[in-house]
């Protein structure tokens, strides 16, 4: 009889269950990992609701991960290490060629053959999945499963603070999770001026405790009028992290002449753009798309030194079989916390 596991399978659009489904056979070259934590992440919330062009349904997504590998190979870990049955975990869930242009240019984040756990395999909604074992990094103890599955939205802030680098003043759009993200990474990058906003007070609490130098609520306050205050002229780079159509807007109007709008969100598939205003301005627009091996390296290296704690006056852990219940609430805004991880 072939041994089954549960996982929440996304069916179609706004359907996710909890099934029994088989458990993944790794091959060569890959472990196989007990999930122990796996967070929702904003894109796998278009992708519960049928907008995303790279998760096709029945699938089970999942790519913010950390567990323990229960069946290994002889293929070593990211750090060379031997990988050993009973280790900790968390896993770069991007695989790229290593061989197209992109790749050999030191752009493997946008790798033309690149496939994520998740969306081109079965992902970590699932009580084991199946990674390669060259893309596993070992936890130390005291490192929780939770903390290492936000190794992988750590990435993502970042390779987007390494892009509006350098920068002494920077100004971040949203303090959702990969807001917060890229607060962190501009903090070890030794940026001194950091500005936040968001429209939820509580984000922006969290933002200040975590050392951002100034927050605006832009429910309440005129940003305009509150770069002006904060950065005269304009802020050296802008990082969009929410990727709304206004925010795209706010991101070139707040970025001094000569200045860099990075912009990771996704939120908008459309946007139009002052253009006039950024060719006078000399505005530089820079798209973030996830993370090379450095960039996740380096999360994980932040990870490691506890530079995100997973506390509740921002995370909540709920589990797996919640997962249906989590989405609906996210895409509602009725979560109370910013982020939400899953535990299996």
């Amino acid at each position: 009889m072939t041994p089954t596991m549960d996982a929440l399978v996304w069916m179609a659009p706004r359907v996710m269950q909890l099934e029994r489904v088989a458990i993944p056979q790794p091959a060569a070259g890959e472990v196989l990992i007990a999930v122990g934590a796996v967070g929702i992440c904003g894109s796998e919330l278009s992708g519960y609701l049928g907008q995303s062009s790279i998760r096709v349904p029945p699938l089970v997504m999942g790519h913010e991960a950390a567990g323990r590998v229960v069946q290994a190979g002889d293929t070593p870990l990211a750090d060379g290490t031997t990988v050993g049955v009973g280790q900790r975990v968390a896993f770069n869930p991007l695989i790229v060629c290593g061989t197209c242009d992109c790749c050999r240019r030191g752009q493997s984040n946008i790798c033309r053959n690149r496939r994520l756990i998740g969306a081109h395999a079965p992902g970590a909604f699932a009580a084991y999945v199946a990674v390669p074992a060259g893309q596993c990094y070992p936890l130390r103890d005291g490192i929780s499963d939770v903390a290492g599955s936000l190794t992988e939205p750590l990435a993502c802030g970042v390779r987007a603070v390494r892009l509006a680098a350098p920068a002494e003043r920077l100004l971040i759009l949203g303090a959702g999770p990969i807001g917060l993200c890229c607060l962190v990474a501009a903090r070890a990058a030794g940026i001194e001026q950091i500005t936040i906003t968001d429209i939820a007070e509580q984000r922006l609490a969290v933002a200040r405790a975590w050392g951002a130098t100034a927050t605006i609520n832009t429910r309440e306050a005129d940003l305009p009028a509150a770069t002006e205050t904060l950065a005269p002229g304009g802020f050296d780079a802008v990082i969009d992290a929410v990727g709304a159509a206004a925010t795209r807007t706010q991101a070139l109007q707040a970025a001094v002449p000569g200045g860099r709008a990075v912009f990771l969100g996704l939120h908008d598939e459309h946007t139009s753009i002052h253009a006039n205003y950024l060719v006078r301005q000399e505005i530089a627009i820079l798209g973030s798309f996830a993370y090379t091996a450095a960039d996740f390296s380096r999360a994980f290296e932040l990870i490691s030194h506890e530079a995100i704690r997973a506390t509740a006056d921002w995370l909540e852990e709920r589990p797996l079989a919640a997962g249906p219940e989590s989405f609906e609430e996210l895409l509602a805004g009725r979560a109370g916390a910013t982020k939400i991880v899953l535990r299996v």
